[in-house]
């Protein structure tokens, strides 16, 4: 797993941060990230 990842379930709460990455990444969605931040967009 990614850091950036792990730093996102620090603050979001890790179930609920990996039911949403493992939906997105089913559903062929794209990451990006800019800074310390990161951004999940439909395609």
């Amino acid at each position: 797993l990614s850091t950036l990842l792990m730093i996102v379930a620090a603050f979001g709460g890790y179930d609920q941060v990996m039911d949403a990455y493992h939906v997105a990444l089913k559903e062929g969605y794209r990451f990006g990230t800019y800074g310390d931040a990161m951004l999940i967009l439909d395609k």
